[in-house]
Order: structure tokens, then C-alpha cells, then sequence
């Protein structure tokens, strides 16, 4: 059976194909379609359109591919924003298939269980989205915990850290912000070896192994240490967005959030005394073909 899997996150769009489990395409675009949504409470109209024009091409590949089973899920944005169930509607109209809003433990179980198929020994996951981050500790395929914080690269952007170049006050009050926010995660026993998933830790890998383009192969099961984090953060801090964008791995429309990204992954490490994650490429997509 083929199956299609469409996640609308609050800054990218993503598509994955699957036979029997076995991926046949993957897509990711960023459209941003929750900036704007932590402050206003509002999605902005014109990143809704370029939201659905994304959505209806995912559609269009769909049926390319003579899809079985769809199935798609919004996140972060699409809950808080007041547009979320008729956004929803749009979506419907062009995917060919109802987008499911899920919450935030559902959007973390779903990462779960795309990050550790195949593994039975304890894990971690740590997904870094643009509206919140995801805490998943289990093993066997089992959740024995998680928590969702609306804590992401898009929310601290917008909440701590707009300018770019950064001034250094705003880093230290992104740090703080972050800090808060996952002061209050406790693991049931001794913290497992941990796995980072979604577009901030791929894009920060990609960076720090100096891939001359993205490379998704030589980027799944890298590690990332809390030290090279810090050492981008400090590069990343006097940089513009268009300096940003110019990184020869990163996607530009990853830019205006990339130094948020990167101090949230920067926290969710240390709020944990992690000194390093393996970074996956495997994450809610896969879970959600296998779901």
C-alpha cells in the first residue's frame, strides 16, 4: 500500500511517500504559515496562501503517485491560531484529504515512534518545531513519557530574539525564556542516549559538518554536541538573515529563525545535563506513515 503523509508544522510544510514502509519521496518547504500567530493570535493571510499552494502541489504528487491511504496532521500554529478550523477546510480542498489538528503529546508520539522504529533499547527524542518542542522518553515502542512545550525556533523568534544582527541582551533573554521554559522536564530515571529530530537539528548539522549542500544521508545519525551548538550560536549571533541565508547547507527560508532554533536546541540539552544528541531524520512523517 502506498501511503502519503503531510505535515503542516507552524514553519514547514512536509510530504512523505511510502511503499510498504519503504520511502519512494520526501519534500520539505518553508513557508513560515505560523509567524506571526504567538503574538496576534492570527494567521497572515498571505502565508496561508502560500501555505495552500504548497498543500495543493503535495496534492498534485499524490495523486503522481497513485496514493492509497492520505493521511495529514497540523501542529503548533493551526491549534492556536482563531483561523485553525478553517484553515483546515482550505487544506482539505487541495490535499485531497482532512488534516487532523493533534495535540501536542500526539504530535510528540508520533515523533517517537518515526525516530526509534526498529530500536527496542531506551531513547529520548527531542523534537524542535517552529512553535513547540516535544520531550519523548521510551523504549520498545512504548512512550513512558512526554511533554509538548510551546517553546520553537518561530515562537522565541518572535517572543525574544527579532533582530538580526542579535544584540547580546536579546540572546541572554532568549536563553533565560528557554531556560523557563524546560525547567520543569523530569525523565522517569537515568536520561538515555538522545535522538534530535525536525529542521532545526538537521539544518545545525548540516552546518557543522560543512556540507557544501544539504546532504540528509551524511546528516542522519551525526552528533551534534551541546559545545558545537554554542560555537554556532556565537556565529550565528552578528550575522544578518541575509548572511544567514547564505550558508551553503541551509534552506534561505530557514534563516530568519535559525539562531532561535539554535538556542532552543542549546536548552533542551542543558535543561537535561546533555552533553550531545544524535541527530535523525526520522521523525513524525515516518511515524505517521507507519500510524
Amino acid at each position: 500500500m502506498i501511503v502519503g503523509a503531510v505535515d503542516i508544522g507552524t514553519n514547514s510544510m512536509r510530504l512523505l511517500i511510502a511503499d510498504d514502509g519503504v520511502e519512494i519521496a520526501r519534500e520539505v518547504e518553508v513557508t513560515g504559515l505560523g509567524f506571526g500567530v504567538d503574538s496576534t493570535g492570527h494567521f497572515d493571510e498571505e502565508r496561508v496562501r502560500s501555505t495552500l499552494a504548497v498543500l495543493e502541489r503535495y496534492g498534485a504528487v499524490m495523486d503522481r503517485y497513485e496514493v492509497d491511504l492520505r493521511r495529514a496532521v497540523a501542529t503548533s500554529a493551526t491549534r492556536d491560531a482563531a483561523e485553525g478550523p478553517e484553515f483546515i477546510d482550505r487544506a482539505a480542498a487541495v490535499l485531497g484529504v482532512r488534516p487532523r489538528i493533534i495535540t501536542g503529546p500526539e504530535e510528540a508520539a508520533l515523533s517517537f515512534a518515526g525516530a526509534t522504529a526498529g530500536r527496542s533499547e531506551p531513547a529520548l527524542v527531542i523534537d524542535i518545531g517552529g512553535g513547540s518542542t516535544e520531550f519523548v522518553y521510551g523504549e520498545n515502542g512504548r512512550v513512558s513519557y512526554a511533554t509538548s512545550i510551546d517553546m520553537g525556533s518561530a515562537r522565541l523568534t518572535e517572543r525574544a530574539v527579532p533582530s538580526r544582527p542579535a544584540p547580546p541582551e536579546e540572546v541572554e533573554a532568549a536563553r533565560r525564556a528557554v531556560a523557563e521554559a524546560f525547567a520543569g522536564i523530569e525523565l522517569p530515571g537515568r536520561t538515555p542516549p538522545a535522538l534530535g529530530v525536525a529542521g532545526t537539528f538537521t539544518s545545525l548539522a548540516a552546518i557543522a559538518l560543512e556540507l557544501p549542500a544539504y546532504d540528509r544521508y551524511r546528516v542522519d545519525g551525526s552528533v551534534l554536541t551541546l559545545d558545537r551548538i554554542r560555537g554556532m550560536i556565537e556565529r550565528l549571533t552578528p550575522m544578518t538573515i541575509e548572511e544567514t541565508a547564505a550558508i551553503p547547507s541551509l534552506d534561505p527560508n530557514r534563516a530568519p529563525v535559525l539562531l532561535a532554533g539554535a538556542l532552543v536546541a542549546e536548552g533542551s540539552l542543558a535543561s537535561l545535563g546533555l552533553d550531545e544528541i544524535t541527530v535523525s531524520e526520522h521523525d513524525l512523517l515516518d511515524g505517521l506513515v507507519r500510524a
